[in-house]
């Protein structure tokens, strides 16, 4: 007998808006407090505070113009956001302060997340969707250099850059690319040369979701279809169709895998959650709690595997908190 689907080890309720985006900071050291941070379409970010289950900060960068990206930067007192305003903010939270230190102006009309990669001691690159409308511009931060633009070749027609994702084999080597396109497409981009290294069509819509195993170089994406598609790179960094799964229903707002790579969560249109083993796409879990769409999930990075929570952001204005590491 397969296991019932667990409840909610508890519910964060108070953005009063759909929450876009959802990031945890928690693998401090005691007597740090587990953070997540979450991004609401009323433009607020709120920090909460994980031990008394409570908004500690509400930050208020975007003009109200909906949050859909929230990341941090080496520790809990840096963060990065990114709002419907066409700006991507930089914060400053240590000692109590809540201000934006700088800010990049994008100019790009989508909500494709930015993605941070770090590359040195407090030096990262930026991944953003750029003004044309088909380009992605790299920057390197704090100093927001650029370092450059990738443009699909002359009659390429892949569409805007609808998700990002920026890695790198191991600390020291060549920074890649992994773009989803409107097209339905998944490209592999070489940052130092600017060039596509490769494509493969996963999907007959846009590529809503992605995310990226850098061990066993296997990647996953969704879109508003019912499938999601599993790919490989191979030695020749070729992207390799690997194989699908079929869905109940349509629409996948956001994947991710977990970062021991054991098991994967999806957020889905249908207001659920989904689990599957990593290894062999089993499904494991469908978890029924929210009333609308699920926008996006994200799993906590404690230090301790037993404590790892995965949170779910909805529609509905609520953050769902589940333990799963067990059932899993």
């Amino acid at each position: 007998m397969a296991l019932p689907p667990p409840d909610p080890q508890f519910v964060l309720r108070g953005t009063s808006a759909a929450v876009h985006t959802l990031h945890f900071s928690c693998g401090g050291q005691e007597p740090d407090v587990p953070i997540l941070f979450s991004g609401s379409e009323n433009g607020l970010i709120h920090v909460w505070n994980l031990k008394t289950r409570r908004v500690d900060t509400a930050l208020d960068g975007h003009g109200r113009n909906s949050v859909y990206c929230v990341e941090t930067m080496g520790s809990k007192d840096r963060l990065l956001s990114q709002g419907r305003d066409q700006r991507i903010c930089l914060w400053d939270l240590a000692e109590g302060r809540m201000s934006v230190t700088d800010s990049v102006f994008t100019e790009n009309v989508g909500f494709c997340r930015c993605s941070l990669l770090k590359v040195a001691q407090r030096r990262w690159l930026m991944a953003m969707a750029s003004k044309a409308l088909e380009e992605v511009q790299i920057l390197e931060l704090p100093s927001k250099t650029s370092v450059c633009t990738l443009k699909p070749e002359v009659g390429a027609k892949l569409g805007m850059p609808m998700c990002l994702k920026l890695w790198q084999l191991s600390c020291g080597s060549q920074p890649l690319l992994l773009a989803g396109y409107e097209d339905g497409s998944v490209v592999l981009w070489n940052l130092s040369m600017g060039k596509a290294m490769s494509r493969l069509v996963c999907h007959q819509e846009p590529v809503m979701s992605l995310d990226f195993d850098l061990e066993k170089t296997k990647g996953i994406s969704g879109s508003s279809e019912k499938v999601l598609s599993i790919w490989s790179l191979n030695e020749q960094q070729n992207l390799q169709a690997y194989k699908t799964h079929g869905l109940v229903n349509a629409g996948i707002s956001d994947i991710t895998i977990r970062p021991d790579k054991k098991i994967l969560a999806t957020a889905g249109w249908d207001h659920r959650i989904r689990i599957f083993g990593w290894k062999k796409m089993k499904p494991l879990a469908v978890l029924d709690y929210h009333t609308a769409t699920v926008h996006c999930v994200s799993f906590s990075d404690h230090n301790q595997p037993s404590e790892r929570l995965l949170a779910a952001g909805s529609k509905d204005h609520r953050i769902s908190i589940w333990s799963i590491y067990t059932q899993a």
